[in-house]
């Protein structure tokens, strides 16, 4: 029985110079990737925000996923904490793990990906580090962004009396990589690809994001699921949420595959993935939210409020049915440990 050759790569400084040195061209600090480093500066009156993280394969995303749509995703749950915090973004440096069992069709592939959103978000590739690994693909992103100097939306922030809004819908996510694991079998097909693709890609608000500066008091982004990352806001805080879960916005997607699954509801609230923004904001800016809402076509809904914890209270964050009872929910979110 013949053996099953294993793909031939070029060696890494080729396969930077063909797939990823073009995506630096346009940003002069990037050198086009032929030093050891890169320079970026702000504008006048602004600083820099930077944010990483890491996504791996059959953890964030299945191994057999589409390659520009893996690339694609690495950058945009970077983009998505970015947007929380009210920054623009500029560029990103990416490091990459590959196994010996990549193609060069598939670097191809993902350099496209990136080539894509670089496009539809305006940032460049300024630097990074390629690696073989024995385990799954592993790709971290270091996004940079500016924003008017201590101006940066933060977890601290947040008031007693706020409104706690979020962006989007929430819970599609989630629904869809059950979905991929074939727990709504009756599920129609238009509202069981529209739930898939939301895991795969991910829609942050950049544009939004830098918007809510001066109106939003406190904010994070949707990734480890609306529970535990209002939680966080919480803890830093010093204060707790009541969520009311009829209020969270849902998809008619999300919503048809409830209708088969009630019971899911514990996982639209806390199974991650959304890269929707959550933040607070004093009631008196509801009027500017829902005109900025429009302006922009993104979906913002007041879900809650915040509030000085009591005596005794343990939860940070509550979440009430529509009978105005708590729902027990077995987790708060995603934990990596």
């Amino acid at each position: 029985m013949a053996m099953k050759r294993k793909p031939s790569l070029p060696g890494e400084f080729e396969l930077i110079a063909r797939y990823f040195a073009p995506l630096a061209s346009g940003f002069p600090g990037a050198y086009g990737l032929l030093d050891d480093a890169a320079v970026i500066a702000p504008p006048p009156g602004h600083e820099l925000v930077a944010k990483t993280d890491a996504i791996v394969g059959d953890v964030h995303f299945l191994s057999d996923d589409p390659a520009d749509l893996i690339a694609r995703k690495a950058l945009r749950v970077n983009l998505s904490d970015l947007a929380a915090k009210g920054a623009v973004p500029r560029a990103y440096l990416l490091d990459i793990m590959l196994p010996k069992t990549v193609s060069e069709s598939w670097i191809a592939a993902f350099a496209r990906g990136l080539a894509q959103d670089q496009s539809e978000y305006g940032v460049h590739l300024i630097g990074g580090d390629t690696d073989s690994t024995p385990g799954p693909i592993a790709i971290a992103v270091t996004v940079l962004g500016d924003i008017p100097t201590g101006r940066m939306l933060r977890r601290n922030g947040a008031r007693a009396g706020d409104t706690i809004f979020v962006t989007g819908t929430i819970g599609d996510a989630a629904l869809g990589i059950e979905v991929l694991r074939g727990a709504f079998p009756s599920l129609d097909a238009k509202a069981a690809a529209f739930l898939v693709d939301r895991y795969r890609l991910p829609l942050p608000r950049v544009t939004l994001g830098p918007r809510l500066v001066g109106l939003a008091n406190a904010a994070i982004d949707v990734s480890d699921g609306l529970v535990a990352d209002l939680q966080h806001i919480c803890e830093v805080s010093g204060l707790v949420a009541v969520v009311e879960a009829p209020r969270v916005p849902l998809s008619a997607a999300a919503r048809a595959a409830l209708a088969v699954r009630p019971e899911r509801i514990a996982d639209v609230l806390t199974g991650g993935d959304d890269y929707e923004i959550v933040f607070t904001a004093p009631p008196a800016a509801t009027k500017e939210l829902t005109e900025l809402s429009q302006a922009l076509d993104v979906p913002i809904v007041a879900i809650g409020r915040m509030q000085a914890p009591s005596t005794g209270t343990r939860d940070r964050v509550t979440v009430l049915d529509h009978t105005g009872k708590p729902l027990a929910l077995h987790r708060g979110g995603w934990a990596h440990f």
